[in-house]
């Protein structure tokens, strides 16, 4: 089974070289078409029984628009080789149409199972690629066709194929840029839809400027049915709707370059308006779809902007706070205690540094293991924190050493402050403290230095205590007559 792919892409083949040795234009090459693009759509619904894919609708709605399409042929090829008219517009437009809209929620089903979740970008870039072709479309094709028909209902459904292709390609676009798995059923079933939306222009332009009396055209769109089919049967149909792992919004130089071309549509139209149809410029419909184009690729530069802004947020959250903790790391703990100390050489507050530092951590690491030595980082951490005012700056210094920056509180009244978070240290484990006040001039690094000297003091007096290094000698704290807060 799992070169039954092979086996039917080869069928195809030589059924479609087959095709062009039958008569064209008659009532039999009309049945050997009908017969390939049935088939093609029936072996769609053997390929979802056979290998069971986890989202069976995709393959379903290819099926049942292959199906359709199949329809519209016999109903051509009956108007045509049974009933011997060819009316314009026929039944077998109206069938051809709905088929493209089955086909789009096909498309659509897909990508949004590869990419799920909102994707405003993928939806302002498939709204500049189909601002874009529609331009194209409207110029070259559309246009001349609306002027040729003489009836509404034969201009809406000269109008309706190029839309109904424009829409296809859009969604093959979006498919193609999308995150996902490269597999050999994406592969074919891209070659698929992109061999039908190249054949489908070719047979407008035939059919504007004369009559399609049958053709290599038919080439184009049996491989398509063919290659759907091939993509439905290969095994790895059953991860093509899986969801991508990579979420990330990305501008792919592949996407770039398209956009970049799409967005170019208009001024080049406009140069080839200007060069060669001078007398009959469509200046409004490239005016309005520059406008458009405009607008869509501003939103676009604004949504990059603001991910880039986003992007750096995290970044530099990352950059300065500790992952285990969730606390400033020793990075931000210098940037921010040099800020603070220069605010207070301005407005005159007290700043206090502490060096905290869990007793016996490794001896605990040891006896109850590393898991267990984090998580009293982190609870430490959170009751610190609880007994800390919001002004307060709690940072993990390194190891288990915590730095607190203490601003408007005396050092004695910092003090108790580090005594009350000495007593909430979870899981019965206490630390050691060692506290220094600011004089005012001395350096940053100087600070920090007095205060892991009163740290050592504190281990040195038998731990779980706190000492205060006074500027000359270091000393168990002592109340504050005076008050607690200064500034």
């Amino acid at each position: 089974m799992g070169r039954f792919w092979l086996y039917w892409l080869m069928l195809g083949a030589a059924a479609i070289g087959g095709y062009f040795l039958v008569p064209q234009n008659t009532g039999a090459s009309g049945v050997y078409y009908c017969v390939i693009s049935m088939i093609s759509a029936l072996m769609i619904v053997v390929g979802v029984r056979m290998h069971r894919p986890a989202k069976p609708l995709i393959w379903y709605l290819l099926a049942a628009g292959q199906v359709v399409w199949a329809v519209g042929d016999i109903v051509e090829s009956v108007n045509k080789f049974v009933l011997g008219r060819d009316p314009w517009p026929s039944e077998s437009d109206a069938v051809y149409l709905s088929g493209y809209v089955v086909m789009a929620a096909a498309l659509f089903v897909l990508i949004r199972g590869r990419t799920p979740g909102r994707d405003r970008a993928g939806l302002i870039d498939a709204g500049i690629i189909a601002t874009g072709l529609t331009l194209v479309v409207w110029t070259f094709i559309m246009r001349e066709n609306w002027a040729a028909d003489d009836t509404v209902i034969g201009r809406l459904t000269s109008l309706s194929y190029p839309v109904g292709d424009i829409l296809l390609l859009v969604m093959l676009a979006r498919l193609i840029i999308a995150p996902g798995a490269r597999t050999a059923s994406y592969r074919l079933l891209i070659s698929s839809l992109g061999g039908l939306l190249v054949v489908d222009p070719i047979y407008t332009y035939v059919t504007t400027v004369g009559v399609y009396e049958g053709g290599l055209i038919d080439l184009g769109w049996l491989a398509s049915y063919v290659l759907c089919t091939a993509s439905a049967l290969h095994p790895s149909m059953r991860s093509l709707s899986e969801t991508s792992p990579d979420k990330a919004e990305r501008l792919t130089t592949h996407r770039a370059i398209l956009l970049t071309i799409t967005v170019l549509l208009a001024p080049v139209i406009l140069i080839e308006q200007g060069l060669f149809h001078s007398e009959d410029i469509a200046w409004e419909a490239v005016a309005i779809c520059a406008i458009v184009l405009f607008l869509l690729v501003m939103l676009r530069m604004f949504g990059l902007v603001n991910q880039v802004q986003d992007q750096a947020a995290q970044l530099d959250a990352l950059a300065h706070n500790d992952a285990l903790t969730g606390v400033p790391n020793r990075r931000a703990w210098d940037l921010e205690l040099a800020r603070r100390m220069a605010n207070a050489s301005h407005s005159g507050e007290d700043v206090v540094v502490a060096i905290l530092d869990l007793d016996h951590f490794k001896r605990f690491n040891d006896q109850y293991g590393h898991q267990a030595g984090d998580r009293l980082l982190k609870e430490a951490a959170a009751a610190w924190r609880a007994e800390l005012r919001a002004t307060d700056l709690l940072a993990r210094y390194g190891g288990e050493e915590f730095g607190v920056c203490i601003t408007g509180m005396t050092a004695a009244a910092a003090a108790k402050l580090i005594e009350r978070m000495l007593a909430v240290t979870p899981l019965g484990q206490t630390f050691s403290g060692g506290l220094a006040a600011w004089t005012g001039e001395e350096a940053p690094e100087r600070l920090v230095a007095r205060a892991d000297a009163a740290l050592y003091g504190a281990k040195s007096a038998g731990r779980a205590c706190v000492m205060v290094h006074t500027g000359q000698s270091v000393t168990a704290p002592v109340a504050d007559p005076l008050g607690a807060t200064t500034g």
